[in-house]
């Protein structure tokens, strides 16, 4: 019917106008040739002509609306958010909360009218969701890693909605008093309606505006009102609705004084995703999978690994002295499907605590020129002052916590439209909200106070000196192409995890209370700086104003909600008219009412002390060097340490990175250069994983003393206790294990690297070097095909081979009595290696060995094919992502069986000319060899070329044995293995490991 009464209008207005030209002289369409003055009634006319056009105009552009659609990217549909089929609970939506208070108060119908015009030319004003999200199937355990996407989240466009559709009118303001309270009521409210009451997401709109205006209709016009916006924040941002306030106020302008709007707004296009808009178009990750990755993306990856060394607190100390759990565990029980410490019964019942600060022009005025003097912006000023703010609030004053030293992790958002391609230009309504995560500190607790109390030449300079860090970092940031590789980087994992659920999973874990950062700031600049939206027939876009006609934004306030996850301590802030508008607004009840009060007053505060430059004298005052070292004496150390220890690896880490950018140009496909990659990271990481768990098991079992049970010794326990007592109430003590973990962690891996730490089973390095030469790739097996290899039967190589030494990182000096058993399958195109060991190995930890769950043995298999093309001798072996030729090179007969006894395996793996891996082993029928055999089987090797990649004695590992007739290791600890059903587990496991690969 809609769609018949347009076209019926536009019927009869076209009547109309021929109507009114045939009355019109000729001289008015011939005016270009001749002079002619019009007449008053001719200016009518003309008016009335205009007005018909503008009419007919807009009822064509309502007649032609084609509907759009867009598949939302990665953050949008985490601000949708995206839901979680395999969960019980509904995810809410992330709200994005404007208000806006006006001097005066239009007509209800002139204000419709104005916002019908502002909302016609968004298409994310008028849309609604289609699709589930869900994915093709979860391909993990945990149900949540992703494979497909059949039917995405889109927006889709509809036809442009009526005011009504989204617009509430309040007619409840008595006094300024009720306006205040009425406003600041609806805004917490809609930020904290965690059942998305208003927003129905398959219906839209996603957005609503409360309009709050005086109870006399009468009165109205000359008094203020206030706009209260709520949008999901998929489809806005701070300058988007900054933007929309303006375009709103210019039409109510225009309606009251040209009684239309003229110009009229300009229609826009459904609008990018930040993904495209930063990135380009078509290069998501489900577009082009790991081939946007690069060396820069691992980079960044590396960097957000590394914050945790600085181990940012995130929550306040408690009376109870509970603290954080640990971070390892805790994303490990998030990974696995659990709230890390367990879930949080309050979580449901968090709120918003808002409060709203002003900072006068003139102080506004006068930061914004120390900041100048200093060097930095005002964004960075600010999240200095929110860090040192902070350092205030960390300690109740009755937990009787001593004072310490603590980095603090902020989150700083960013505009993103200003990075990368920048393809969105704000012309229409749409979110392109990112950030940027700044680590500062140490500080030590009442930091903030010091400074606002006793704001000394040395505490003024330190704050200018961590506002120049925060400057460093957001450049270095930018510099380094932060803002793509943190685009695509949240795209990966969006696209193939439930990372929604991770986050829900952290809102209601007990050990961060949804906390992520310790503080967060959102600057959203000066509102009269921003360009406002297309006007048509204008040559540019204007500045945004504050007045339009009589209606001048008073103020200005908004935010997103921090309840679920977040910071402990957000503000969202922006300039207006000279003065700065703050809203602050963490959760309750971890921040009460009237902490949230004395924070937004201490913030202020400080704002006003640095503004001011004004400096005390204070001859007591501590220098800061010796308050840093008193603070984090310990963190200190072990980052000294720590980094020696790293850097006298710094050849072979450069070594390494540069055959990995050889590697990556020269291979052709992506999934390739990645799998190898992986497979060498997979190992890499679990040889340094190993050794502390060997070194506690020793500790632990060395241990003298009465048992518990017969298995851990009082003493042990009694040890850990007090380790964990220290290290839960000592921030110096848990930054510096921190720290010197991680830093153990790159030593060791820097060891492996340039070959220090075990050629044998721990040789990392890429083309590694023999005798002072480069060994570039892997060579044919035609170069290493020994004579004995004629005539080789397949056949007889199957059986039982016990190892005698090997080449190869795949493998754990720590392990003994390892046995290949090797099997044809498939015909004689297929083969499985079951590869038995026991460990640890008695060498290998003397006193914990016969106490590991695996000292009589486990199973793993190696899968592998038979490639008809290849000549007899080349196994085609298959594991963790990638498959390499396992070449036979030599093997020795029996003289009268004609038997194989003794062979000798090599395995090599190359990706773009760069050699990732290789593999020796010498294998032999018997447990035990001569010397003079093994020194055979090391010849052989040598003129076979195979020194070069590792087979000279010095570069291989001696597998340990103990006797055969030694028996089963039986005590205490195999008992309690046994009684929990260990082995039969392990029996199991390898049943179905051997079957799945048949």
């Amino acid at each position: 019917m809609k769609r018949i009464s347009l076209s019926l209008k536009l019927v009869l207005s076209c009547s109309v106008l021929t109507s009114v030209l045939a009355f019109v002289p000729l001289s008015r369409w011939s005016s270009q040739y001749q002079q002619h003055q019009p007449s008053s009634s001719s200016v009518r006319r003309k008016a009335f002509f205009a007005d018909l056009v503008e009419g007919i105009k807009e009822d064509k552009q309502k007649q032609d609306f084609i509907e759009q659609k867009r598949v939302l990217g990665s953050q949008e549909n985490l601000m949708l958010p995206r839901q979680y089929a395999p969960g019980s609970e509904k995810f809410p939506q992330m709200t994005h909360v404007c208000a806006v208070v006006l001097s005066a108060t239009p007509s209800v119908s002139v204000f419709k009218k104005a916002l019908e015009e502002a909302m016609s030319v968004h298409p994310l004003l008028n849309a609604r969701i289609q699709g589930d999200g869900e994915p093709d199937k979860r391909i993990d355990l945990m149900q949540m890693v992703r494979q497909g996407e059949p039917n995405p989240c889109t927006f889709v466009a509809n036809e442009p909605l009526s005011a009504d559709s989204v617009l509430t009118i309040f007619n409840n303001v008595a006094t300024e008093e009720d306006l205040t309270n009425a406003w600041k009521k609806a805004f917490v409210e809609d930020m904290d309606d965690v059942e998305s009451t208003w927003c129905d997401k398959e219906n839209g709109p996603l957005w609503k505006v409360e309009w709050h205006r005086p109870s006399s209709s009468s009165a109205a016009n000359n008094k203020p009102c206030a706009l209260v916006f709520s949008l999901n924040h998929a489809i806005s941002d701070q300058s988007s609705v900054n933007r929309l306030i303006d375009q709103i106020l210019q039409n109510v302008a225009s309606l009251e004084q040209k009684q239309k709007i003229a110009p009229r707004s300009k229609p826009q296009q459904i609008p990018m995703s930040v993904e495209d808009s930063i990135l380009g178009p078509g290069r998501r990750w489900s577009d082009i999978g790991p081939g946007g990755v690069s060396l820069k993306t691992i980079g960044y990856v590396l960097g957000k690994a590394a914050e945790g060394l600085k181990n940012p607190v995130i929550l306040p100390e408690k009376k109870d002295n509970e603290k954080e759990g640990n971070p390892i565990l805790g994303a490990l029980s998030i990974i696995a499907g659990k709230t890390a410490g367990g879930r949080d019964e309050s979580s449901n019942a968090r709120e918003t605590t808002a409060k709203f600060r002003t900072l006068s022009e003139e102080k506004t005025s006068q930061l914004l020129r120390q900041c100048r003097a200093n060097g930095v912006s005002i964004s960075n000023a600010l999240t200095t002052a929110m860090a040192l703010t902070v350092t205030d609030f960390m300690v109740d004053d009755e937990a009787g916590v001593p004072a310490v030293s603590r980095n603090f992790k902020v989150l700083q958002s960013l505009d993103m439209r200003r990075f990368g391609r920048q393809l969105d230009k704000g012309e229409t309504v749409a979110c392109m909200a990112g950030s940027h995560d700044l680590m500062l500190g140490p500080f030590a607790d009442g930091t903030g106070k010091a400074l606002r109390e006793k704001p000394t030449e040395r505490r003024l300079d330190k704050f200018w000196k961590l506002a120049k860090e925060s400057k460093q970092q957001t450049e270095q940031f930018v510099r380094t192409g932060g803002p793509e590789e943190a685009v695509r980087v949240f795209d990966f994992a969006m696209t193939i995890a439930d990372l929604n659920n991770l986050v829900h999973l952290t809102a209601q874990s007990k050990d961060t209370q949804g906390r992520a950062y310790s503080a967060g700031v959102t600057n959203a600049g000066v509102y009269e700086r921003q360009r406002a939206f297309e006007r048509e027939g204008a040559d540019e876009r204007e500045l945004l104003q504050i007045q339009h006609g009589k209606y001048k934004i008073d103020d200005l306030y908004f935010a997103i909600p921090h309840t679920r996850s977040g910071c402990l301590y957000p503000v969202s802030c922006m300039t207006v008219n000279g003065e700065f508008k703050f809203t602050f607004h963490p959760m309750s009840p971890l921040v009460s009412e009237e902490t949230n009060s004395q924070f937004a007053d201490d913030f202020l505060d400080m704002l006003e002390v640095v503004a001011s430059g004004e400096v005390v004298v204070d001859e007591s005052e501590e220098s800061e060097l010796i308050t840093t070292l008193k603070n984090n004496g310990l963190p200190i150390l072990a980052t000294a340490v720590g980094t020696l220890a790293v850097a006298s690896h710094a050849g072979a880490f450069v070594s390494f990175l540069q055959s990995l950018m050889e590697m990556k140009q020269n291979t052709p496909d992506p999934s390739d250069f990645w799998s190898a990659l992986n497979f060498w990271i997979f190992f890499a990481v679990g040889h340094p994983i190993l050794q502390p768990i060997l070194w506690i098991s020793d500790v632990l079992h060395g241990t003298p003393g009465p048992m518990v049970a017969g298995l851990v010794p009082v003493l042990f326990l009694a040890g850990n206790a007090a380790f964990i007592a220290a290290f839960s109430m000592s921030q110096q003590i848990r930054t510096a294990v921190n720290i010197a973990a991680v830093a153990a962690f790159f030593s060791y891996v820097g060891a492996g690297l340039d070959g220090t730490a075990g050629l044998g089973d721990f040789n990392l390095a890429l083309d590694d070097p023999y005798k002072g030469q480069i060994v570039k790739g892997c060579p044919a097996y035609d170069e290493v095909r020994q004579p004995s290899m004629e005539n080789f039967d397949l056949e007889k190589y199957q059986g039982l081979w016990y190892e005698q030494k090997f080449h190869d990182w795949t493998q754990f000096k720590e392990v003994y009595d390892t046995t290949l058993g090797i099997k044809l399958t498939d015909g004689g195109l297929g083969w499985v290696d079951d590869f038995a060991v026991k460990g640890p190995a008695p060498d290998s930890a003397k006193l914990s060995w016969d106490k590991s769950p695996v000292a009589n043995g486990a199973h793993y298999f190696l899968f592998g094919r038979v490639d008809p093309n290849d000549p007899p001798g080349i196994l085609r072996e298959k594991g963790f992502g990638v498959e390499f030729p396992n070449y036979i090179v030599d093997v020795q007969k029996d003289p009268k069986t004609g038997e194989y006894t003794e062979s000798i395996q090599f395995q090599c793996l190359e990706r773009g000319g760069v050699r990732v891996f290789e593999g020796i082993n010498f294998m032999s029928r018997n447990p035990t060899m001569t010397d003079d055999e093994v020194a055979a089987m090391h010849s052989r090797a040598e003129q076979a070329g195979m020194y070069a990649y590792g087979a000279s004695p010095e570069q291989m590992h001696t597998v340990g044995r103990r006797p055969l007739d030694a028996g089963d290791v039986d005590n205490n600890w195999q008992a309690m293995w046994r009684a929990i059903g260990l082995d039969k587990v392990l029996e199991l496991l390898t049943e179905s490991i051997e079957d799945g690969g048949r």
